[in-house]
């Protein structure tokens, strides 16, 4: 398919693509075959840290959306992707700098409807004959107000009811000069063209973020744009159901599939997804570590084994993990002795199936887009992952990855679709090491006993005051520490613990969540007068950053 011709473009606006670490095997190209069932937008990213927030908003919308670097979008990209719709994401950068990133050129010959946001903003006007300008004093950062002009556009549908609206910068360089065919339709006081438009050619750009809360009617732009464009809003789980089983189908064919099942949500609603495709072609291999919550390795094969009816190695290793783990206390070298043994334990239950050529995992979106850094360069690693990398190059597998193109809460909705109890799928995430990354110093069977005792107090508590679908993660570290009490008329010297709870949307950030004092003090009593071993109980009120949500 060749690009369609259209106007001129201005600007240095080609850049090349960038490179990409090589990844675990996998099938071809994916467009347009695998998604021809959906019209597609694509996100070009510049480098926001709130670009994920843009997807998140369209695919609440019913649209399927991607997100790719800039310097992967090339014309041939472009051609293969065949969006019906562009969105630019903001970004750092400014236009000024040396290599500034940019989209091609052929991008606004598309003859497809472009959105562009804050730093997209400013590359329109940069590549299309407009001016953008350093800031001098007309910096915005956080809350502002944009009011309209005297011209209606179908973009803003549904705005300035009230006479302005609400919007958040974060911006340094302003646009000064609107490219030829663009006009005003919003202004703030430190943006004079803070909402522009070429309605003939579908072009539009805003300087302010609609994807993040802080403005209010972000989603009725998000949804003006997507009916302008065309979609028909047929994203749907239902739908993604049955056109990832027949992907399934298509690509395992009369093969066999091992599935590293962990017990999580993502792991599970893969695994239960896969054998609705291929049925007994799929094996799950269950590693219990001896690092799990209290019965959790019970109510899992209960689940797939029994209610499922799914082959299932339920491979209990956790004498070979807590042995190996004896006297060591630095969570580094904690978390790669754990990776590492799962990586050999797993290997060896696949191999007694025998003959699987494909190997399952619960990847997800955010998964897809982060393994691939923005500016190409390396990141800072503040801990490193849990998970089965490196095992279909050694073992000559095929990765099926049926939830990559889907976040969290859209694989929640997925594993409702399929019918995995409720209870199941809102539960919290459980990271890879389990209670090992809970109990900061040397592990014990002594202290993961109590360590589980405690949690399912703490657990248990904030079920019972109707809590839990408000948190996103919540547990109890076991601290290093032991202190003195009282209890009767004697002396104790036990161990301390930090219950810890947080709310979040994904994450990357997280803040603690505000029990009150009577919760934690009615907490702090049960678990002091129920679990053997705990004197003192204290509460994490740390966010994230600078905290992490786990504590090693």
């Amino acid at each position: 398919m060749s690009l369609p011709a259209g106007p001129p473009v201005h600007g240095p606006c080609a850049q090349p693509p960038c490179p990409r670490r090589p990844l675990a095997k996998r099938p071809p190209c994916r467009y347009p075959a695998q998604m021809i069932q959906h019209d597609r937008l694509l996100i070009i990213d510049f480098g926001s840290q709130v670009t994920q927030l843009i997807a998140r908003r369209l695919r609440e919308l019913g649209v399927y959306c991607e997100i790719h670097p800039y310097q992967k979008v090339t014309d041939a990209f472009l051609t293969d992707f065949a969006p019906k719709a562009i969105i630019f994401s903001g970004g750092p950068a400014s236009v000024f700098a040396e290599g500034a990133p940019m989209p091609p050129k052929s991008v606004f010959d598309l003859g497809v409807p472009i959105l562009g946001i804050c730093y997209g903003q400013q590359v329109m006007m940069h590549c299309l004959g407009g001016k953008v300008e350093r800031g001098h004093g007309t910096a915005e950062f956080g809350r502002a107000f944009v009011t309209p002009t005297t011209d209606r556009l179908a973009l803003l549908e549904g705005w300035f009811d009230q006479g302005r609206e609400q919007v958040w910068m974060s911006h340094g360089d302003h646009v000064s000069e609107i490219a030829p065919g663009f006009k005003v339709y919003g202004t703030s006081p430190n943006a004079p063209f803070a909402i522009t438009a070429d309605p003939a050619r579908r072009f539009f750009a805003v300087q302010f973020h609609p994807e993040v809360h802080h403005t209010p009617k972000g989603a009725e732009l998000y949804g003006n744009f997507v009916r302008l464009a065309g979609f028909r809003g047929d994203w749907t789980m239902g739908a993604y159901r049955e056109e990832a089983v027949a992907r399934i189908r298509a690509q395992v064919g009369s093969e066999r599939v091992i599935c590293g099942l962990s017990g999580g949500v993502d792991s599970s609603v893969a695994a239960v997804l896969i054998h609705e495709a291929i049925g007994d072609q799929l094996t799950c291999v269950f590693v219990d570590h001896g690092l799990l919550r209290q019965d959790e390795a019970g109510q899992v094969v209960a689940m797939f084994r029994d209610h499922y009816k799914m082959p299932l190695i339920h491979a209990d290793e956790s004498g070979l993990f807590l042995a190996a783990l004896e006297g060591v206390s630095d969570p580094e070298v904690k978390r790669r002795t754990i990776g590492r043994l799962f990586i050999e334990v797993f290997e060896k239950h696949a191999r007694s199936v025998g003959g699987a050529r494909f190997l399952a995992q619960g990847t997800l979106y955010p998964d897809v887009i982060e393994s691939v850094s923005f500016s190409g360069g390396p990141s800072v690693t503040i801990k490193s992952h849990h998970n089965v990398g490196g095992l279909p190059e050694r073992m000559g597998m095929t990765l099926v990855e049926p939830l990559r193109e889907l976040f969290k809460d859209e694989v929640r909705a997925l594993g409702r679709e399929l019918g995995l109890p409720p209870g199941f799928i809102g539960r919290h995430p459980f990271p890879g090491p389990g209670l090992a990354i809970r109990c900061p110093g040397e592990v014990t069977r002594e202290k993961l006993a109590i360590l589980r005792q405690a949690d399912a107090v703490f657990i248990d508590q904030i079920r019972r005051h109707g809590l839990y679908d408000e948190i996103w993660q919540a547990f109890v570290a076991l601290l290093p520490v032991k202190t003195v009490g009282v209890m009767g008329d004697g002396r104790t010297y036990d161990y301390a613990c930090a219950l810890r709870a947080v709310t979040s949307v994904d994450g990357m950030t997280a803040d603690y969540y505000p029990f009150s004092h009577e919760f934690l003090g009615e907490t702090a009593t049960r678990i002091i007068n129920e679990v053997r071993g705990i004197n003192r109980v204290t509460y994490d009120i740390t966010s994230k950053p600078p905290g992490t949500i786990e504590w090693e």
